[in-house]
């Protein structure tokens, strides 16, 4: 059962899986849907093998939502990155631990003198004790549900466990994000493992009913 000290369930929809041509309409439409973030993935092209979105996107949808912008840094060098992207107007901003090294403590710091909520990424290969020394500077943990770079894959099989064991070791205060693989089908397991921030590209961006596809996500039914 999910304590209910935990924070509220969140739906962060993922922008890698909405019509890059027309991202300004595809945030004004989660946001009329429900959404409660909006999920941007910056992608070096060496971190993960992949390109995605810079800051003059995250500047530029600023302007078209009153949504978190909740800025995912799928860098080689956060430390380069962090202080681009806190400009740029990320709300929320995410690093992974496999690239912080010993400035982790300090990345974290200088996110949260931003006024930004800071946050830590760990990749499924990843030991969730890597993430446990800096539960407290965190505002988010989150838990990738795939190999970072790409959207479409499915979820790896000791996701649930990961979150469970974060949620134990960190209690109910931190948020808990989970991003890759999260579908309609699986969001009640996710959000009973512990997490509250379900990350989700294909399932919303591609439904029907956008709104309906938020509420059943977030536990509200349909």
């Amino acid at each position: 059962m999910i304590n209910p000290q935990m924070p509220p369930v969140m739906i962060s929809p993922s922008l890698l899986a909405a019509d890059t041509a027309v991202l300004g309409e595809a945030v004004s439409g989660i946001q009329r849907a429900g959404a409660d973030a909006v999920h941007i993935d910056v992608m070096d092209g060496h971190f993960v093998p992949n390109l995605a979105y810079g800051p003059d996107v995250v500047r530029a949808l600023k302007k078209r939502t009153t949504l978190p912008l909740d800025v995912h840094l799928m860098v080689s060098d956060p430390a380069f990155f962090i202080p681009i992207f806190l400009k740029a107007g990320a709300d929320w901003l995410t690093f992974h631990v496999e690239a912080a090294g010993d400035k982790t403590g300090e990345l974290l710091h200088l996110i949260a003198q931003s006024g930004a909520m800071p946050g830590l990424s760990l990749s499924p290969g990843t030991p969730v004790e890597a993430v446990l020394p800096y539960t407290d500077q965190c505002g988010m943990v989150l838990v990738m549900g795939v190999m970072p770079g790409f959207g479409g894959q499915p979820m790896h099989p000791d996701t649930l466990a990961r979150i469970a064991a974060i949620r134990r070791a960190a209690g109910p205060r931190l948020h808990i994000e989970v991003d890759g693989g999260v579908r309609m089908d699986n969001a009640a397991d996710i959000r009973a493992a512990g997490a509250n921030i379900l990350v989700s590209g294909t399932a919303i961006f591609a439904a029907n009913d956008r709104e309906s596809a938020i509420k059943t996500m977030r536990g509200e039914g349909k």
